[in-house]
């Protein structure tokens, strides 16, 4: 735990409502048995700093004898940020991984060149009722950093960094911020925490990073005196010093941002590159299924089926 000056509670709002750049209200998705609302990419905002995907799933419940299953797929040029507030998943990956996130750790798999992932509900929690709630990120790599070979890292709730102060409570989940450094690997600036603010609390935003966003995952927050509920993900102006304040019962929030990559990237199903062709290579790769003898393979342990190419 460390201790930041710029976490004093009462700093003064330094930029008005008009600081938001953008205000974005997810879009709901069912998929089957649990809702997920995706914020990013949006029609007005592709990418806030490296982030190009942003999903809350959840919260949802959960009968003895189901879960969750998402069967082995591929991504390339990427790498993806599981988080969760309730639940678990089991996560195994073509590279041999094989591991159980539980609430408040971090599960960090880097695409890059291919790789492939499977995450499901593991067999053990299915022998209850048992509920799900948790947030799923992807970050855009650098155009340099798209072809690196894949890699997993898991770090657990308490390897990640605690920023406190009175009422007020920031777990880095990645990057920088406030003075303090998360463990895993990123490619470009980045920062992404998880914040909960007690009833009025007031934090201010990191201000030495171009691309500062906060979503409200639960509680609400007030912005030069405009409130704001939960399920709202807003991007601020660069520069500008931003405080959110909690309102009456309290809020949680995920912070994010980081500097801004060379361009905008091409996304296509679970694929994201600066080269269309290289999303097209990759999409014959996988129709091709050639396992181990391409460009992907099936995930060690969960090898018996796969989610087809679309369409």
């Amino acid at each position: 735990m460390s201790w930041n000056p710029a976490l004093e509670p009462g700093c003064p709002d330094a930029a008005g409502i008009d600081a938001i750049e953008t205000l974005i209200i997810p879009r709901a998705h069912d998929l089957g048995g649990f809702e997920v609302r995706r914020a990013l990419p949006a029609p007005a905002r592709q990418m806030v700093g490296p982030f190009i995907f942003f999903d809350q799933a959840g919260p949802a419940e959960f009968v003895t004898g189901s879960g969750v299953d998402v069967r082995p797929h591929p991504h390339i040029g990427l790498a993806t940020v599981t988080y969760l507030y309730r639940g678990e998943f089991q996560h195994r990956d073509s590279i041999g991984s094989d591991q159980i996130i539980l609430p408040g750790a971090v599960n960090w798999m880097v695409a890059g060149r291919g790789v492939t992932h499977s995450e499901r509900t593991s067999a053990a929690t299915r022998k209850a009722p048992h509920s799900l709630f948790g947030i799923q990120t992807w970050v855009a790599l650098p155009e340099n950093q798209e072809d690196v070979a894949p890699s997993f890292e898991h770090h657990s709730k308490d390897a990640l960094p605690v920023i406190a102060d009175t009422g007020v409570s920031v777990h880095l989940l990645l990057g920088r911020a406030y003075g303090s450094s998360a463990p895993a690997s990123v490619f470009s600036d980045t920062f992404y925490g998880d914040v909960s603010l007690k009833p009025n609390a007031r934090l201010p935003l990191p201000d030495d990073h171009e691309d500062r966003g906060i979503y409200i995952v639960e509680g609400s927050i007030s912005i030069a005196g405009q409130a704001f509920d939960a399920g709202r993900m807003m991007v601020f102006r660069p520069g500008d010093k931003i405080t959110v304040a909690a309102g009456a019962r309290g809020a949680q929030l995920i912070i994010l941002g980081g500097a801004t990559l060379n361009g905008p990237r091409y996304v296509w199903w679970n694929f994201v590159s600066s080269s269309k062709e290289k999303i097209d290579a990759a999409k014959e790769q996988w129709r091709q299924a050639r396992w181990g003898d391409g460009q992907f393979d099936l995930p060690t342990g969960d090898h018996a089926e796969f989610i087809p190419l679309p369409g």
